[in-house]
């Protein structure tokens, strides 16, 4: 039986032992107004896969597990007698169906991960991702840091107008046969694996199209407030380069490599057999329809079923195959998706929100208070579903206070809430870049918190000041 260290039993404590506080405390003693008992728990269990998450005492899937079980039995329409009878004088709230927190394990964004490892697979069997990295790594040369300064201008370039989970996916797969070229101990891998998801979730920021807090956002710029293409380009593009420029030197320093040149083991060739055919079409039709989702119809998670259905069928994936999926990675994704349902349903997210008194704020403070109500939701739940939350607070705010014009009124607002959504990515579940990377098993949660939390104000701090110099 393996041995818990002293450090493990201290973060577990802490860990726990916040959420029991917070159930401890009356529901009065917390200061948000009308908490139900139901969002009280839940901001014990928020509480507590926050620290299991980023003080990582216990595997990261571990704590997913646990979540959706605390979920099930303390704030769940079939949870246990004792929790489903509130106390006298205390209102229980919207309770979760129990169906709605089990669909966590079979949400589309599952299928997508599934539709990705089928792909990583597929391509590692028969080569194809040796040969793609080969074709599309040789004109960055064989330092270390320009290696990565490639993989990351592919991944951000493709993320600007494609699905950036898809994006990583291909270019995950594109770093298998790097790895293999890096000796055991050096931690420059930690670097080249970490930028994969940073460009992937920085890179969409760019264009309307890139990542859906922009589109969200765009929703509510019409008329005078609206931004074209281009328009928000000339916005988004700048502040890209910049943190992608940021985000390859911070990785140079805190994941040296201890190499001044890598042999890339990229010989071979393209194979001809007719299943590795099979694999070369199904790749690039997969990655093809990713990126034309509104001419066919079929979004992004409807696609990703299909290389699953033409790899079993032809054989080409078989009951080993399947086992090589990352299981582990589909559960940690599972719990983040059950923790964002239930701030969502329970009205949690939207409680927290709205706690805040904007209208005795400066303008500046609203700006700042928004954003970082953004960025840190963001970091726990989907990106998306935190802009659909905050955009029409953000929204109604900045219609309503006319001093906001300073920070450029509604248009300026909005550009900056969208920007904080995407820059949220400090844990293995904050995004599904980051939770593909983690997959790898090559970096761990706290590699991933301390970039992620680096990047994440760097790049707050650079649209603040931003927002100010173009107001």
């Amino acid at each position: 039986m393996k041995k818990i260290s002293l450090s493990q039993l201290l973060k577990l404590l802490i860990a726990f032992g916040i959420p029991l506080g917070i159930l401890a405390l009356p529901i009065d003693a917390i200061p948000i107004d009308d908490l139900t008992l139901t969002q009280h728990r839940l901001l014990a269990i928020f509480a507590l896969a926050a620290l299991l998450w980023v003080l990582e005492p216990v595997p990261v899937f571990a704590t997913s597990i646990l979540i959706i079980a605390l979920e099930l039995i303390m704030i769940s329409d079939k949870g246990l007698h004792l929790f489903r009878t509130p106390p006298p004088g205390h209102e229980m709230g919207e309770v979760l169906k129990y169906t709605d927190i089990f669909g966590a394990f079979s949400s589309p964004i599952i299928i997508l991960f599934m539709g990705g490892f089928a792909l990583a697979i597929a391509a590692s069997k028969y080569e194809l991702d040796n040969n793609l990295a080969r074709v599309l790594l040789k004109p960055f040369g064989t330092q270390p840091k320009f290696i990565m300064l490639g993989l990351m201008l592919i991944t951000a370039v493709f993320s600007m107008f494609m699905s950036n989970t898809a994006t990583t996916v291909m270019m995950l797969a594109l770093l298998a046969p790097i790895v293999a070229s890096v000796p055991k101990g050096d931690i420059g891998i930690k670097a080249l694996v970490l930028c994969i998801p940073i460009a992937a979730n920085t890179g969409g920021i760019a264009t309307p199209i890139g990542t859906p807090p922009n589109a969200i956002a765009l929703q509510y710029l019409t008329g005078d407030n609206a931004i074209s293409f281009l328009g928000w380009m000339m916005l988004g593009l700048p502040f890209v380069i910049f943190q992608l420029a940021f985000a390859w030197w911070l990785l140079q320093k805190l994941f040296p490599s201890s190499q001044s040149h890598m042999t890339l083991k990229l010989e071979g060739q393209f194979q001809k057999s007719w299943q590795a055919i099979v694999v070369y079409v199904t790749f690039a039709v997969t990655i093809l329809m990713w990126m034309t989702t509104s001419l066919h119809g079929m979004n992004t998670y409807v696609v990703s079923i299909i290389p699953l259905a033409v790899f079993t069928l032809t054989g080409i994936m078989g009951k080993e195959e399947l086992k090589l999926i990352n299981w582990d990675v589909l559960w940690l994704v599972a719990g983040g998706i059950a923790i964002g349902l239930a701030l969502d349903k329970t009205g949690l997210a939207a409680a927290l929100a709205h706690s805040v008194d904007y209208d005795s704020l400066s303008p500046i403070a609203v700006v700042l208070t928004l954003s970082m109500i953004c960025w840190v939701m963001a970091n726990f739940m989907s990106n998306t579903a935190t802009a659909n939350l905050l955009m029409p607070i953000a929204a109604a705010v900045a219609a309503s206070m006319e001093s906001l014009a300073s920070m450029g009124g509604l248009q300026g607002v909005l550009v900056v809430v969208a920007f904080s959504a995407s820059l949220g990515m400090i844990l293995p579940v904050s995004t599904p870049p980051n939770s593909l990377a983690y997959s790898t098993g090559l970096i761990e949660s706290k590699d991933m918190a301390k970039t992620g939390v680096v990047i994440g104000i760097v790049g707050l701090s650079v649209v603040y000041l931003g927002a100010l110099l173009l107001s």
